[in-house]
């Protein structure tokens, strides 16, 4: 006889003497019958005096009581797990190799730092073999989902500073210009404004009100940038001699709830026709397209963070000149030309040359001596005499899609000023080379001689004094050439601003905030799969050479305001290519110095994700040095609720089977340039026998076939993800029952199809681990605990009662079951019956 649903007790450790009471109570009404409960809040103290534990839905799970665990070594162990004729022994021998990857994995300084209020549930699930798998599930809130978005109102409060000091040196403006200048300063003050109010009701978060949004909050003005229902889910599977992991980031998605979606998304506000863009006053004279844009914003960022560094490294050789240290020597101007290189590859853009042209025609002078040109001219035929409109503009300025030319100009003048850094670079090298050679030869003639004296650092220093000329002349160069790029690039920028400032501050706050959402969620996954990956040499050289592969699952419809929803997402998911992570080296073991820490602007920012000195000393040379790690963010959505039917009856799904095949497109690319770059690179293995290439094949096929709720999209999306060492995110409206259904049918999948899951019990798992979640007071699944004190989570959904457990899979609404016939006559009655309401 099964103990009622209503009967279970919910567990909440580390509390040793309720977990005893519930034990108690659970063995009391049914000794030796299998029993449906889970550990809560798994303590591993705990689980040395007391039952491991658990449920059984007819022989998936067994309940059994172990008196004390034993330490043993699976890996060296020899016995077989179904023929000891003692069951306890393999619940013991299990348990102890879950409770020692527990604490070295999951409790170390890292983990508690970033992932907090860890949540755990364990099961053991029988095999093909009839053997014992035991799988443990943690979920984990992090600190990250506030810290971030603050350094990220922080970061964009000083870059929308600098744009407005920018802008004032760009001096002597036309009219026309001068007016959209002084339009973009007064939209950047007032953004400036917006996002100090919003930092400063941030700062006000404490305790688990800076872990985590509800999805009651999702509307709320202040927490824009903070992403909803955010948790991090591992879920450990331990079988004989062998340990696996897989990770997940639950996550609503990345989308501006609060300004909603009658407008549209982002990705319908940025993409508007050019004939509509054109046809604005910005555009008079220049049109800069949005890639234009983009890419001044990289440029912008590059030459600003490069300065510095080249700035640095001279004085540095400089230094090492002085003491006469032939290697340091060598190794700082080794430094020194990487970043001189990386310079110049920036300032040869063609965009930097032709935006120096546009800002020399938007100088007055250049009005004066062209309204002057006119005038020569003015018996011309079909001439007509300059004037200005009520605007104050010049009509001269005529529209037009290319940018104009100016004979009086000299366009190969900014040609010299970029190549001069590079000569300059070059005369410093080959004074060194001058330099070792004679350095080679003193020593040589020492050495035979044995009477010369070396110089020592008290003698006057013959590389600084032959150094210092070419060191200066070097800074000149490069600061020349970045104070005429920053003024390109921030006319061009101007203009887009302008554009900006035009249609209000909705597009670039609600960018602003979509893209903070996404990065919380890409920043929890890389530190996941970054502590998990630490000593995994294979993985640090793919990430080295390629990067890393972030793959969002979207679980949107395309229809109504999760149409917004998912133009929201698109952009968001797509910016994620500005950023990079760095590994550094953590000052403590402090959790508040191993947290992540974001810095930069628009155009570019960086991720540093610290580690303790122990473990940082483990990773290659390269990552120690500081190389950054790029991330290449994808983005699978098929929408899988009833809305999505009505979508693909009468509505457009072009939306979604764009995303998708631009992103198997660019799967594919990441796979090619992988295995280019790393011909012998060894991947994650698999019980299958697909290759990496056919699961791209079959992805292809799959995309052509135009299936309606094709969900084999997202496992074989998710399937090459795991392959490709990447990290995996699954998002829907609020991250609770469409998201818990893919999880948990994602993980009963991968139990079957990795570890072997008795197939005839593949169901009655599904189904028990959803009726799990939903036991706990979580709808469908929504893992987020109930916990008192209100903040943030007060009124979130795990107050409310549970509902009906869906028996299968994605279809958790019995509407999707009818037939298209049975539909299209309901939605006749429902507008019938509206017809009357109005009559």
């Amino acid at each position: 006889m099964f103990m009622p649903m209503s009967q279970t007790v919910p567990l909440s450790f580390p509390h040793p003497e309720r977990l005893t009471r519930a034990l108690s109570t659970c063995f009391n009404f049914q000794r030796n019958v299998l029993a449906w409960e889970s550990i809560d809040r798994f303590d591993p103290r705990v689980c040395q005096r007391h039952a491991l534990l658990h449920r059984s839905v007819e022989g998936v799970i067994e309940v059994r009581e172990v008196d004390q665990l034993q330490v043993r070594d699976m890996e060296n162990g020899e016995r077989d797990d179904t023929t000891s004729g003692n069951p306890g022994h393999m619940d013991s021998l299990l348990c102890d190799t879950l409770h020692g990857s527990m604490h070295d994995r999951d409790n170390s300084p890292m983990m508690r730092a970033v992932f907090r209020s860890p949540v755990c549930k364990v099961y053991r699930f029988q095999t093909e073999s009839s053997r014992w798998m035991l799988v443990r599930e943690q979920m984990s809130d992090s600190p990250l989902t506030s810290s971030l978005p603050k350094q990220l109102l922080s970061c964009y409060i000083q870059e929308d500073r600098r744009r407005i000091q920018e802008l004032r040196d760009l001096g002597d403006l036309s009219p026309h210009w001068e007016v959209l200048r002084s339009d973009v300063i007064a939209h950047y003050s007032h953004l400036i404004s917006t996002y100090k109010e919003t930092l400063t009701e941030l700062n006000k978060l404490t305790g688990s009100s800076a872990s985590f949004k509800s999805s009651c909050n999702k509307t709320d003005r202040h927490l824009e940038f903070i992403p909803v229902n955010l948790h991090t889910q591992r879920m450990q599977v331990t079988c004989p001699r062998t340990t696996a992991w897989y990770d997940v980031v639950t996550v609503g998605a990345p989308s501006d709830h609060y300004q909603g979606f009658k407008h549209g998304g982002l990705q319908r506000l940025l993409n508007k026709p050019d004939s509509d863009k054109k046809s604005s006053p910005v555009y008079r004279s220049i049109f800069y397209s949005s890639d234009q844009s983009s890419r001044a914003r990289e440029i912008l960022s590059s030459v600003t963070q490069l300065q510095p560094l080249i700035s640095g490294l001279a004085e540095e050789l400089l230094q090492a000149a002085l003491e006469v240290s032939p290697q340091r020597v060598q190794e700082t101007l080794t430094k020194l030309a990487h970043r001189t290189e990386q310079m110049v590859h920036a300032l040869k853009d063609e965009l930097v040359k032709s935006a120096l042209l546009a800002l020399h025609k938007a100088r007055p002078a250049y009005l004066l001596s062209d309204e002057h040109a006119h005038a020569t001219h003015s018996n011309g035929p079909g001439h007509q005499p300059l004037s200005t409109n009520q605007d104050g503009l010049y009509s001269s300025l005529r529209r037009q899609d290319s940018l104009p030319q100016h004979s009086t100009y000299n366009e190969d003048e900014w040609d010299r000023v970029w190549a001069n850094v590079a000569m300059s670079l070059n005369c410093i090298i080959a004074m060194v080379d001058r330099l070792q050679k004679k350095e080679n030869r003193k020593q040589e003639l020492t050495s035979q001689t044995r009477n010369d004296v070396l110089i020592t650092p008290a003698d006057p220093s013959p590389w600084h004094e032959h150094l210092l000329p070419l060191v200066i002349t070097l800074r000149e160069c490069v600061c020349e050439a970045v104070d005429r790029a920053r003024s390109a690039m921030t006319f061009v920028l101007l203009q887009g601003a302008a554009t900006q400032a035009s249609q209000g501050l909705a597009v670039t706050h609600r960018r602003d905030a979509v893209f903070s959402q996404a990065l919380c969620a890409v920043v929890c996954g890389f530190a996941l799969r970054i502590y998990a990956g630490v000593e995994d040499k294979p993985f640090l050289l793919q990430l080295c050479e390629v990067g890393l592969v972030a793959q969002f699952e979207g679980l949107l419809s395309t229809y109504g305001d999760e149409i917004g929803m998912l133009e929201d997402m698109e952009v968001g998911v797509s910016d994620l290519k500005r950023i990079s992570f760095r590994i550094t080296e953590a000052k403590s073991e402090q959790p508040a110095d191993l947290l992540p820490t974001v810095s930069g602007q628009r155009g570019g920012f960086c991720v540093e994700v610290p580690l303790p000195s122990e473990t940082y000393l483990l990773l290659p040379g390269e990552l120690r040095d500081g190389r950054g790690l790029r991330v290449h963010p994808l983005l699978f959505n098929i929408g899988i609720n009833q809305q999505q039917s009505l979508a693909e009856r009468f509505g457009d799904s072009s939306l979604q089977e764009r995303i998708n095949q631009r992103s198997c497109e660019m799967l594919k690319s990441y796979y090619s340039t992988l295995r280019e770059k790393l011909p012998n690179l060894t991947l994650p293995s698999s019980l299958s026998q697909s290759t990496v290439d056919d699961l791209l094949t079959s992805l292809d096929q799959s995309l052509e076939m135009k299936k309606r709720k094709n969900v084999e999209v997202l496992w074989l999306a998710a399937s090459i993800c795991r392959r490709l060492n990447g990290i995996r995110l699954t998002s829907c409206k609020s991250a609770k029952d469409r998201t818990s259904m893919s999880v948990t049918l994602e993980q009963c999948t991968l139990l079957r199809e990795e570890h072997t899951l008795n197939a005839e019990l593949f169901n009655k798992a599904l189904d028990c681990m959803r009726s799990f979640r939903l036991q706990q007071g979580q709808i469908l699944g929504c893992w987020a605990p109930h916990r008192e004190g209100g903040g943030l989570r007060s009124g979130c959904m795990g107050d409310q009662k549970p509902t009906t457990v869906p028996a299968r899979h994605f279809y958790p609404v019995a509407l999707l079951l009818v037939t298209s016939h049975l539909l299209v006559i309901w939605l006749i009655l429902s507008m019938v019956v509206l017809m009357g309401n109005y009559q």
